[in-house]
């Protein structure tokens, strides 16, 4: 028989408050997802309405709330409720920042740009992940990593990132991140959320059977030569694996029977009109922020259902204090969602005034945890703050997130962005001779002509990324384009 015995533990949770997990879930909406929550709570909630087609008197019922006597003692503490606020609503004017009228129109037209087709790639998985058996902290991983993909079903986001994003509602670490993103990558398609084109074939071939004629060599080649799959330089597999040609081919045909990129069966290329969340201007030699005024919903509360509140008692009171008390929440949330938005954008165009002066090549290296320094954040944060958010400048408008990058070392110490190295990396490649295709050990060294210190592996990654072939590949690619040149000045003549 088992020994009874009491025992006393200590632990430490994290609980967050309820206003603050809706100022958490509200940060990472885009503006598509951020009206239908608002609509949603316009429909659930009788104290919210519209600023649009109200009468100047009922504003002056509404503005006033506080300053009016309550009609009985019972609703006097429902002034003092919302007098005394939580710290993290202190200093929030709730009435300086929402526009006295909202363009409907332009609110449903906005709302027929989102994904109109059936079943997207993102909608799939969250289904599936929702009939998995995921506990509540890798359901939350497991949402992470989905929103991480592009349009190929590839995860561009780091684990980094999508640590970041959780915290500090879940603080998990990175043997977790990649637990539940092995879990992912077994959904289907098989292979989603892999972090590179290799990585997907590899994940694919695991789950054929393993009585399969050419499997285990397939592994072998998409472990270690891929390279020479992609060049189908049949001779160097032959040689590197020490197979005959018949085994080569039935691996390569097995190989090429795969999907590297499983997101671009579903509908994710659609055409999308880009509304950018902030404005970039420049004003007297100094870069200004704005925000898009459609990001305003023009809400506040209604003077009608307040005045019932402090004419009632009982259940209905009970009833309309819960309601109030939801949408003070919701105000105050979405006014720090527009501050939070404002100086997290204020700082990266602080920090990357180069980048809007002189472009690509001038772009810094940047980090999360640079930007939450500055504001005083957390790094999840900024995360949510830049995630499918939009930043229009005069040079074009980008993804939040794009400003972010890692670094490269430079000859004098001082580092450069992968961006920008990048953007100097196109430039050698458009200007290189077509008799003559630079090797990536040639461009390394020519980004060291210029201080950057990149090798020839560094390199190949930069070029794969900007989606240009190898030297080979670019040369039959100048040949077969001599050819065409050639052959149309035959037909000239």
């Amino acid at each position: 028989m088992a020994e009874q015995s009491l025992q006393l533990r200590l632990t430490q949770k994290l609980a967050l408050a309820p206003q603050l997990q809706q100022a958490i879930r509200l940060l990472q909406l885009n503006r598509i997802e951020l009206r239908e929550y608002i609509q949603d709570a316009l429909d659930s909630n009788p104290i919210l309405e519209r600023t649009e087609g109200e009468s100047q008197g009922d504003t002056e019922a509404t503005d006033t709330f506080s300053e009016r006597e309550p009609a009985n003692r019972e609703n006097e503490e429902v002034d003092q409720e919302f007098q005394d606020k939580e710290d993290w609503d202190e200093g929030l004017p709730l009435d300086n920042q929402w526009p006295e009228s909202n363009d409907k129109g332009t609110f449903d037209a906005e709302l027929q740009i989102a994904d109109s087709s059936d079943q997207t790639l993102r909608d799939h998985l969250l289904w599936q992940i929702n009939l998995s058996y995921f506990s509540p902290v890798d359901a939350a991983i497991a949402i992470a990593i989905v929103y991480g993909l592009n349009d190929d079903g590839l995860l561009q986001d780091s684990i980094e990132d999508i640590r970041a994003s959780l915290a500090p509602e879940y603080l998990v670490d990175e043997a977790e991140v990649l637990a539940v993103l092995h879990r992912v990558q077994r959904l289907e398609p098989v292979g989603v959320a892999s972090r590179s084109p290799g990585e997907c074939i590899r994940i694919q071939l695991s789950v054929i059977p393993a009585g399969t004629p050419g499997r285990e060599l397939a592994l072998r080649i998409a472990r270690d030569y891929l390279d020479f799959v992609a060049r189908h330089d049949l001779a160097e597999l032959r040689r590197h694996t020490g197979a005959s040609e018949d085994d080569v081919l039935t691996a390569l045909h097995l190989i090429q029977s795969l999907d590297p990129r499983p997101g671009a069966r579903y509908d994710n290329r659609r055409d999308e009109y880009l509304v950018p969340d902030v404005y970039v201007t420049r004003v007297n030699d100094t870069w200004q922020v704005s925000l898009n005024p459609e990001n305003n919903p023009g809400l506040r509360l209604n003077g009608y259902y307040i005045d019932l509140l402090r004419k009632s008692g009982g259940k209905d009171a009970e009833y309309l204090k819960g309601r109030l008390q939801e949408a003070r929440w919701l105000l105050s949330s979405l006014e720090m969602r527009n501050r939070t938005l404002m100086n997290v954008a204020q700082s990266i165009v602080d920090m990357q005034q180069d980048f809007l002066t002189n472009g690509e090549v001038a772009m810094q290296p940047l980090v999360l945890r640079q930007i939450a320094e500055l504001i005083g954040v957390h790094e999840s944060t900024v995360s949510r703050a830049t995630t499918r958010k939009y930043m229009l400048t005069p040079r074009g408008i980008y993804e939040m997130k794009y400003f972010f990058s890692s670094h490269v070392q430079t000859s004098n110490g001082i580092p450069v962005s992968a961006t920008a190295v990048k953007a100097r990396l196109q430039v050698l490649l458009d200007n290189e001779p077509d008799s003559s295709p630079l090797s990536d050990e040639e461009l390394s060294g020519l980004l060291q002509e210029f201080g950057i210190l990149a090798a020839r592996r560094t390199v190949a990654k930069y070029r794969e990324s900007i989606g240009i072939g190898s030297s080979a590949e670019r040369r039959r690619e100048y040949r077969r384009q001599a050819a065409l040149r050639k052959s149309g000045m035959a037909h000239k003549i």
